[in-house]
């Protein structure tokens, strides 16, 4: 479903102590960029989580309005690539959770690329060639209800929980949810870096299936489910929007496994099609700079910033991010990626 925030936004929203402007951002790209008087984004990201984030960037640029659709990550694939089929230019900015499928989009040659003056601020992993850059380090993570899950119970890893539902398999029945790898484009990458990080990942889909995992494909449902105690643990959950529901859920606990913990990165890139290519610059620039940054984290969202804290508990040794790059579409081949699924489904069967 397609939903806009409001850009109707005074200049005199500028959000907590005094901002700080997008460090080195080109006074020409600014300058452009108001002239072209508004950035279109297609993004994966919650509009109520993006909230203060576009708020922050027109209070600092009140000339460029923000039209932000929020879309899930396969209709926000979808669209992008039907659009680009019909030749009549697309939206000016991708961002999307969904990594594989964005870096998909960039090796295809629909991105162009920008060497923004922030890239030196964010880890060598989360930009590929200036063409996409990683805005944002989210943990993956588990979720569960304090009120159901024994304290005694709770997985610590991966090895833990498969265990857990193995050796409780009445207990937990149809009380865990995961995404379903099949319709939800993140719930595919998650799973299969899980595949790639353990040799036991098999062994917890059977678990799964054993128990009656219900499949989803969206955060907000899940989380909903574990808080109203309709499911008592999320495997693979997105650490960010668990984090967000703590603030007004007591009940809703948050592991990050101590195994490994997978951290994902929101991709964005500038389509070589915008309408408004250097308003997606400055949008670019302000979502990596200090205070875009700063924006996200208040939601929980962790920083990419190599100059700004994560939050220890979300981001532990054991994380393992993600790297942007050709490595992610080791799934993206159709063979191997029906295979999986057939895979993942027998398991899910205990086959």
């Amino acid at each position: 479903m397609k939903r806009h925030l409001s850009s109707v936004l005074a200049a005199t929203l500028l959000l907590g102590a005094a901002p700080v402007w997008a460090q080195g951002t080109d006074a020409s790209i600014v300058s452009a960029a108001e002239r072209e008087g508004s950035v279109t984004i297609y993004a994966a990201l919650d509009a109520s989580e993006a909230l203060e984030l576009v708020r922050g960037f027109e209070a600092r640029y009140p000339k460029v309005k923000v039209d932000y659709n929020d879309l899930s990550t396969t209709e926000l694939y979808n669209r992008f690539i039907s659009e680009a089929a019909a030749g009549g230019g697309s939206t000016d900015l991708m961002f999307s959770s969904a990594m594989d499928l964005q870096m998909k989009l960039v090796n295809d040659g629909y991105a162009q690329p920008y060497a923004s003056p922030e890239r030196a601020n964010i880890p060598a992993w989360a930009n590929w060639k200036d063409q996409a850059y990683g805005i944002t380090a989210e943990p993956i993570v588990f979720a569960y209800n304090k009120r159901i899950v024994p304290e005694a119970e709770v997985p610590k890893t991966h090895a833990d929980l498969a265990k857990l539902l193995a050796e409780k398999t009445d207990a937990y029945k149809a009380k865990v949810a995961t995404y379903d790898p099949e319709r939800s484009g993140v719930g595919f990458l998650y799973i299969t870096q899980d595949m790639q990080a353990d040799k036991g990942t098999m062994d917890l889909i059977k678990a799964l299936g054993k128990s009656g995992t219900k499949l989803y494909t969206s955060s907000g449902t899940m989380l909903e489910r574990i808080a109203s105690g309709e499911h008592a643990i999320g495997y693979n959950m997105i650490g960010s929007y668990v984090r967000e529901r703590q603030k007004r859920d007591p009940s809703m606990g948050l592991v990050a496994p101590s195994d490994y913990t997978v951290v994902m990165s929101r991709i964005a890139f500038i389509p070589k099609a915008a309408k408004h290519p250097n308003a997606s610059k400055l949008f670019l620039d302000y979502m990596l700079s200090a205070e875009g940054q700063k924006h996200l984290a208040n939601r929980s969202i962790g920083p990419v910033r190599t100059d700004m804290a994560a939050d220890a508990e979300l981001v532990p040794a054991s994380a393992r991010p993600i790297a942007i790059g050709p490595e992610l579409l080791a799934y993206m081949d159709q063979t191997k990626r029906l295979k999986f699924l057939k895979d993942f489904q027998r398991a899910m069967q205990g086959k």
